[in-house]
């Protein structure tokens, strides 16, 4: 049986640049809970790569300023291929432009209201450049645009991601849309 490939990014500073709490992917957005309730509910292969990235090894240098390392997306393409084309992954990542468009069946931008983030941000020890870029990338709405570039249009899609109502919206809505996408394609 088929099953559909599944991309969780949000905004955030850099594509390349992996800061903060690896094991957290993108910081404050709740898109690392969004996605592993989501692989709960439906028994799809739930992968962070910020987490990948940290297991294996998977940098290129690292970033004095922001004092985070860089990620070889080169390397994470290399890594990802064989799992992407079983089919049934949801990837967590806060950038989406070096992925193949190919692997993705849909993309969900998660966006969370600035006040909300900077609380969250700073909770987590985010402060000065770091903390201030990271909200302007969500006030900006950086990286909707940049997936509405990377990929068809009409598989890109906007989430609010504020409260634990948001979050439970959130995974009836991408539920149904597994069980339609199921349905349709096999």
């Amino acid at each position: 049986m088929r099953r559909p490939n599944i991309l969780l990014t949000a905004v955030y500073l850099s594509l390349t640049v992996l800061c903060g709490h690896l094991s957290l992917g993108t910081p404050g957005v709740g898109k690392s809970t969004l996605g592993k309730e989501l692989a709960s509910r439906t028994g799809l292969t739930y992968i962070s790569v910020g987490d990948l990235a940290k297991e294996e090894e998977l940098y290129e240098g690292f970033d004095e300023e922001y004092e985070c390392p860089i990620l070889d997306e080169d390397r994470v393409i290399d890594e990802l291929e064989d799992k992407m084309r079983e089919g049934g992954v949801i990837v967590d990542y806060h950038g989406c432009d070096f992925f193949p468009e190919h692997w993705f069946h849909i993309v969900f931008v998660l966006r969370t209201d600035n006040s909300f983030l900077y609380d969250r941000l700073e909770s987590r020890g985010y402060k000065g450049k770091k903390l201030q870029d990271n909200i302007q990338c969500e006030i900006f709405q950086t990286l909707y645009e940049e997936a509405m570039l990377s990929y068809r249009k009409e598989i890109v899609h906007q989430l609010p991601s504020n409260t634990p109502e948001d979050l439970e919206r959130n995974l009836d809505q991408i539920v149904q849309w597994i069980e339609q996408w199921t349905k349709d394609n096999n």
